[in-house]
């Protein structure tokens, strides 16, 4: 009676930790991204040499790529990414990672001398996550919504189009949310669809978990996006 006992336990036992690995990865996003019919993705080195045509073939319509990082730091595939996206049909644009540790000026200098104005391109987005103790100690609010203000106005000057502002909930809320309202907003919300309040998403980073064919990176995963509307107003996205 012992033996069976044990042995129930343990049965028990198992079941329990399958199921919490199951609700783990079972995530409520996958029960509303289907809704949205135009995908993408965004990239970076860690993705190594992309073959876009076969992302393409994967029903993927938009790519954005990694150009560059606080003032001196570019992405080294960048413009191979850049040009080979284009050229395999996919509406493309650039993203700039955020340094809370330097200007927004020259920042902005970074990402206008190595991302061309191109034709169709999808508006330049400003990545605002943390980094390092970031998360732990967050910057200041004034500095950093002024850094970011002057690195948003110099890039719309540039290419003549408002940027996006990408953040997870925790960087929105704390520097964008009431502060950024003429801004589109692509968000990072992997357990469910986010809820900004007034101020409705664009985009929707709904995975970082994705595995697609066509790359050979370091990384095995690719993160997965969805536009906040139909495909006839995504082909005229922005619409200005």
């Amino acid at each position: 009676m012992k033996k069976i006992f044990g042995a129930a336990v343990l049965v028990i036992l198992s079941l329990a930790i399958a199921s919490t690995l199951y609700l783990r990865d079972l995530r409520l996003d996958y029960f509303s991204y289907k809704d949205y019919p135009v995908k993408g993705v965004d990239v970076s080195s860690y993705q190594g040499d992309i073959d876009w045509g076969a992302l393409g073939r994967q029903d993927i319509r938009f790519a954005f790529i990694k150009a560059t990082e606080g003032s001196g730091h570019t992405d080294p595939y960048f413009k191979k990414n850049f040009e080979a996206a284009i050229g395999a049909g996919l509406r493309v644009g650039a993203y700039h990672f955020f340094s809370y540790d330097s200007s927004g000026s020259t920042q902005a200098d970074n990402f206008i001398a190595t991302v061309p104005r191109t034709e169709n391109m999808l508006p330049p987005v400003i990545d605002l996550e943390f980094y390092g103790d970031k998360s732990a100690n967050p910057p200041g609010k004034k500095p950093t919504r002024r850094e970011l203000s002057l690195l948003l106005g110099k890039l719309e000057n540039y290419y003549g189009v408002r940027p996006i502002i990408y953040a997870n909930e925790k960087s929105y809320l704390l520097y964008i949310a009431g502060a950024f309202n003429g801004y589109d907003i692509w968000i990072r919300n992997t357990v469910m669809k986010p809820f900004l309040g007034r101020h409705d998403w664009a985009f929707w980073q709904y995975t970082d978990k994705a595995t697609l064919e066509g790359y050979k990176g370091a990384e095995k995963y690719i993160d997965m996006n969805v536009f906040n509307g139909t495909v006839q107003e995504f082909d005229t996205y922005p619409g200005n």
